[in-house]
């Protein structure tokens, strides 16, 4: 006997705005006080009721997931018009300053999920981040635009260090534009010539 085919259609349009709203609630709520937000707090702040939320997410691990997996799909998309520009060091620069922003406006949920390197692993994995990060940093070096000793994972890093940095005490001791500063001496730094 053959297995039964799965039906796999899109979510219903009221079904998709629920899953963004408890996304959003993880989100805030999470990236204030850490994991440890029950579902039906973040059920509340979504304005649904708690079995919509594991209708979408069976358990914490699930949602975390799907935090990470939301953040790399927006990173996927600015590495991919980076590599759309015709200038190779404005594409490159433009990212970096996108992404930074990224993960400083979820800065708090940086923190949280940097004690989830499976799932933020798996999300720049499913996005294909690793290579279009690589990519790019390979059409800077055949532009001659960027140092030839940098490396496509220097680049996680760099934005690891942006969205710590921003949560720690010599982040708050910078101001609160602190890390554009920091951002741009690594650029400059980065930069051939």
């Amino acid at each position: 006997m053959s297995p039964t085919p799965v039906d796999i259609r899109p979510l219903r349009a009221d079904a998709a705005r629920n899953r963004a709203r408890v996304l959003e609630a993880a989100r805030e709520l999470m990236g204030a006080r850490g994991v440890e937000v029950g579902m039906e707090e973040i059920a509340r702040q979504a304005g649904v009721g708690v079995g919509t939320v594991y209708r979408h997410f069976p358990n914490k691990e699930a949602l975390i997931s799907a935090l990470a997996e939301d953040r790399f799909a927006r990173i996927a998309a600015v590495l991919t018009e980076a590599l759309e520009d015709p200038d190779p060091w404005h594409g490159f620069e433009t990212m970096m300053r996108r992404t930074a922003e990224i993960h400083v406006a979820d800065r708090a949920l940086s923190e949280v999920m940097r004690n989830h390197g499976d799932a933020m692993q798996a999300a720049a994995e499913k996005y294909g981040v690793p290579e279009l990060n690589e990519r790019l940093i390979e059409r800077c070096k055949a532009a001659g635009a960027i140092r030839e000793e940098v490396h496509h994972g220097d680049i996680p890093m760099i934005m690891c260090g942006v969205g710590i940095a921003t949560c720690s005490a010599a982040g708050r001791l910078a101001g609160e534009d602190g890390w554009k500063r920091y951002l741009e001496y690594v650029l400059e730094g980065m930069r051939a010539g």
